[in-house]
C-alpha cells in the first residue's frame, strides 16, 4: 500500500480495476467517481477515470476493427473520427490530475508514489495522443517525460516495481523498431531492448502491484508478436479465468489456439494440430451461443463471427468461413460492414463459389470504402482472389 493509500481507497481501487476488466466501464466510472469524491486531493480518482475512459474508447474501436488483444490492435480506426467530448473529458480529467499530484510533489518531491500516479498520468496522455488522436510527437513527448519519472520512482526505491510496466513497454518498443529507426533512436540517446522489456515486464506481472494484471495482459500481445504461442496462452487462460465476464480473453484463447496450430502443422506434428483446432474451434461455438443468448456488449457478436472466419480461412475451410463473415454483416459500422462483404467474397473464391463471390464483391462497391476494400472488390471482380503465401 503507497503512503497515499488508505484501505478504503485501496477496496475502492480495486473493485473498479476489476470492472474495467470485467469490460463494465460504467461500473468502473461509478465507483472512480465515488473514490474521487471521497479523496479529493489525491490524483487517482480522476487518474483511474481517464484510464477508463481510454480504455473503454479504445475497446469500442476494436470492435469496430474486428480485433482482439494482441501488438496490432493498440490504435484505433484511423478511418474513425474521435468525438471532441471524448477527448475533452479526458483532458479535463487528466490535467486534474496532474494538479494533484503536483500539488503534494510541492510538499514532498520523493514522494514516490505521488510521482508513480504524476508519470503514470503523462504515459496515459501519451497513449490516448497515440492511439486515440493520432498525435504521434506528442504523445512520444508525454510519454518520454512519463518514463522518466517512473525511473525516478525506481531510483528511490528499486521495489516500487508498478513503476517499470511502462519502462518495460517502452523498451521493447523501441528495441522492436527497423533498422534504420533504431539507428536514428541510437543517434538520439534512445536505446531499447526487446528481451530487457519482456523480462521488466515479467517482473512487474510477478511483483507488482496494482499494475500485475495489466503487465500480464501485455506479457500476453507480446509473446504472441514473439510467436511464443504456450506462454501466451497460459496468460490468456489464467485472466480468462479471472476476469469470466471479459469474453476477449476467451476469444484470443481461440485464436492464439489457431494460430500455435498453424505452426505445429509446418512442422508436421499434425495430431497436435488437430488438437488445438478442435479446442479453438470449440471455444468459438461456445463464444456464439454465449452472446447470442445474452445482452453481448455492442458489437461482440460481430467480432466474435470475424474472428471465427478468419480462423476457418486459416484452417482451409473457405465456405464455413464465408458462413461467418456474412453472419458478421449485421454490423452498424460501415467500414466494418465493408469488410465483412470483401472477406465474405474471398473465401467464397476460395471455396470455388465464383458467382457467389461475385455478388458479395459487387456489394462491396456499393458501400463506402474502408482501408482498401473497394480496390480489393475491384481486383476479385477481373480475378479471382488467392490466398497470400
Amino acid at each position: 500500500m503507497g503512503a497515499t493509500e488508505t484501505p478504503q481507497l485501496v477496496e475502492l481501487r480495486a473493485k473498479g480495476s476489476e470492472a474495467i476488466f470485467n469490460l463494465d466501464y460504467d461500473a468502473a466510472s461509478r465507483i472512480f467517481k465515488d473514490l474521487t469524491r471521497l479523496f479529493p486531493e489525491d490524483p487517482i480518482g480522476p487518474q483511474m477515470l481517464a484510464w477508463t475512459l481510454w480504455l473503454e474508447t479504445l475497446n469500442k474501436s476494436r470492435l469496430s476493427e474486428a480485433e482482439i488483444y494482441s501488438s496490432q490492435s493498440f490504435a484505433t480506426n484511423t478511418e474513425e473520427k474521435q468525438d471532441p467530448l471524448v477527448s475533452r473529458e479526458f483532458r479535463d480529467l487528466t490535467r486534474q490530475a496532474t494538479q494533484l499530484a503536483k500539488a503534494r510533489l510541492q510538499q514532498n518531491a520523493r514522494d514516490q508514489q505521488t510521482l508513480y500516479e504524476l508519470g503514470t498520468v503523462e504515459t496515459l496522455k501519451a497513449s490516448f495522443d497515440i492511439t486515440v488522436e493520432r498525435r504521434y510527437m506528442a504523445g512520444l513527448r508525454e510519454g518520454s517525460s512519463g518514463i522518466e519519472k517512473q525511473r525516478e520512482v525506481i531510483k528511490i526505491d528499486p521495489n516500487f516495481h508498478d513503476a517499470e510496466l511502462t519502462i518495460g513497454m517502452y523498451d521493447y518498443i523501441v528495441g522492436n523498431l527497423p533498422l534504420p529507426a533504431k539507428i536514428f533512436a541510437g543517434l538520439a540517446g534512445v536505446r531499447g531492448s526487446k528481451k530487457r522489456g519482456i523480462q521488466t515486464l515479467e517482473r512487474v506481472a510477478k511483483e507488482g502491484n496494482w499494475e500485475r494484471d495489466d503487465a500480464r495482459l501485455l506479457l500476453m500481445a507480446l509473446y504472441k508478436h514473439e510467436k511464443r504461442y504456450p506462454e501466451s496462452l497460459g496468460l490468456s487462460r489464467e485472466l480468462q479465468a479471472k476476469y469470466p465476464r471479459n469474453y476477449l480473453f476467451k476469444l484470443e484463447t481461440a485464436d492464439t489456439l489457431i494460430l500455435q496450430a498453424a505452426g505445429e502443422r509446418q512442422a508436421n506434428q499434425i495430431a497436435a494440430a488437430e488438437a488445438l483446432e478442435k479446442e479453438a474451434l470449440s471455444i468459438f461455438e461456445s463464444l456464439l451461443g454465449d452472446h447470442s443468448s445474452s445482452k453481448a456488449p455492442a458489437g461482440a457478436l460481430v467480432l466474435v463471427h470475424s474472428r471465427y472466419g478468419e480462423a476457418l480461412l486459416l484452417l482451409g475451410h473457405s465456405e464455413s468461413a464465408a458462413r461467418q463473415f456474412l453472419a458478421a454483416t449485421t454490423s452498424a459500422d460501415p467500414g466494418l460492414l465493408t469488410r465483412m462483404h470483401l472477406r465474405a467474397a474471398q473465401s467464397l473464391d476460395l471455396a470455388g463459389k465464383r458467382n457467389e463471390a461475385l455478388a458479395e464483391y459487387r456489394i462491396v462497391l456499393t458501400r463506402s470504402n474502408s482501408h482498401d476494400s473497394i480496390e480489393q472488390a475491384q481486383r476479385g471482380l477481373k480475378e479471382p482472389y488467392k490466398k497470400p503465401k
